[in-house]
């Protein structure tokens, strides 16, 4: 029986899983971040080596074949220098690299069809083919796109304080958590040059972090409870992320949905493959207390029915399956090396990936 080493490589974290062609996995570490494009490459490089070590108990073992999900697997990686490391740990065969998108949708099914939406620090959505991937919307980063991102939720926060200091928008309960946060004071009776000095220092401390870092301000519309802006930016969100979905959804493997295909009939056909495929929710803004990816089903439903943006579905289809959450993806890294090397995923085999990881992780 082979064994195989199966790595989830993140920007921040790096989760390696050794396992049999049966299965079962007997073998978890971790890491930091192991994304080359985030990291660079010689520490991504230290970080996915670490995570392996770390599955292997630290003693080398004989690999078959190593599998790296990551983002921008498209790119043109030196992976003989992967496998070159890898040597060191036991691996007799070659490193392969998919795409986290492929190992976030195989984390919550087997089967080689369906769809993912995935909403961390970016948002990006993907339907899959065929073990495939045939069809990405967004992604693109805080610049063109990522809408209903984490980043997106931050931004939003930190514009809508921005307004409400100044009257331009509505007061809300974000004001005093973003300002908390911020560790910025709010004295209405101070101000300079006509504005209140609580402004000024937010426009001060928001422009010295970097574009993504505004994702740290995300989880304030959680906390905002009952806020009318804060429950407007989650509706928003999950409107933009409903989207994204529906693109891929809609698309075919040839392009996108035409014009021949829109209208009611095609947004029928685009929901209906919703509703009788797997449906992936992964990244923190959809997994972490479910009320973005609740708003999302209910986009989906509305558009479907005719009461949001769009026209009504045809009469019998159905909305959107329940999604699959998940957390990370380990697990799809661990089916995809399988699927490579010729094994069949059943729902057996892959509730024994699950089941046998969940009990080295809870160690």
């Amino acid at each position: 029986m082979h064994n195989y080493l199966a790595i989830d490589a993140g920007g921040t974290s790096t989760r390696a899983v050794l396992l049999d062609s049966s299965g079962h996995c007997f073998g978890y570490g971790t890491a930091g971040g192991g994304n080359p494009v985030s990291r660079g490459f010689p520490a991504a490089l230290e970080a996915l080596w670490q995570a392996s070590s770390n599955a292997l108990g630290g003693t080398p073992r004989i690999i078959s074949q190593a599998l790296l999900a990551m983002a921008g697997a498209s790119m043109e990686l030196p992976t003989h220098l992967f496998r070159e490391r890898f040597m060191t740990l036991g691996l007799t065969g070659n490193v392969m690299i998919e795409s986290d998108l492929l190992a976030a949708f195989y984390s919550g099914t087997y089967q080689d069809e369906g769809c993912a939406l995935i909403a961390g620090t970016g948002a990006v959505g993907a339907r899959i083919a065929h073990a495939q991937l045939v069809a990405v919307a967004d992604g693109m980063g805080w610049l063109l796109g990522d809408n209903g991102s984490g980043f997106w939720l931050g931004q939003q926060v930190a514009r809508a304080v921005a307004a409400a200091l100044d009257g331009r928008g509505h007061p809300t309960a974000l004001t005093e958590l973003l300002l908390a946060r911020l560790d910025i004071p709010l004295d209405t009776s101070q101000r300079s040059q006509g504005r209140l000095r609580a402004q000024q220092q937010l426009i001060l401390k928001t422009y010295q972090l970097s574009p993504v870092e505004l994702s740290r301000f995300a989880p304030l519309v959680f906390a905002a409870g009952e806020d009318t802006v804060a429950g407007e930016i989650v509706d928003e969100a999950a409107r933009h992320l409903a989207q994204t979905l529906l693109a891929v959804a809609g698309s075919s493997v040839d392009g996108p949905l035409g014009d021949a295909e829109a209208g009611a009939g095609g947004l029928a056909r685009t929901t209906g493959e919703l509703a009788n495929q797997p449906l992936i929710f992964g990244g923190s803004v959809l997994t972490k207390g479910g009320r973005v990816a609740a708003a999302v089903m209910e986009q989906l439903a509305a558009t479907g029915s005719g009461t949001a943006a769009g026209p009504a579905m045809s009469e019998g289809v159905t909305t959107a399956t329940s999604p699959v959450l998940v957390d990370d993806g380990v697990v799809g890294a661990a089916v995809l090396v399988l699927k490579r090397n010729g094994v069949t995923v059943d729902a057996a085999i892959f509730a024994r990936i699950q089941d046998s990881l969940a009990t080295l992780r809870r160690r």
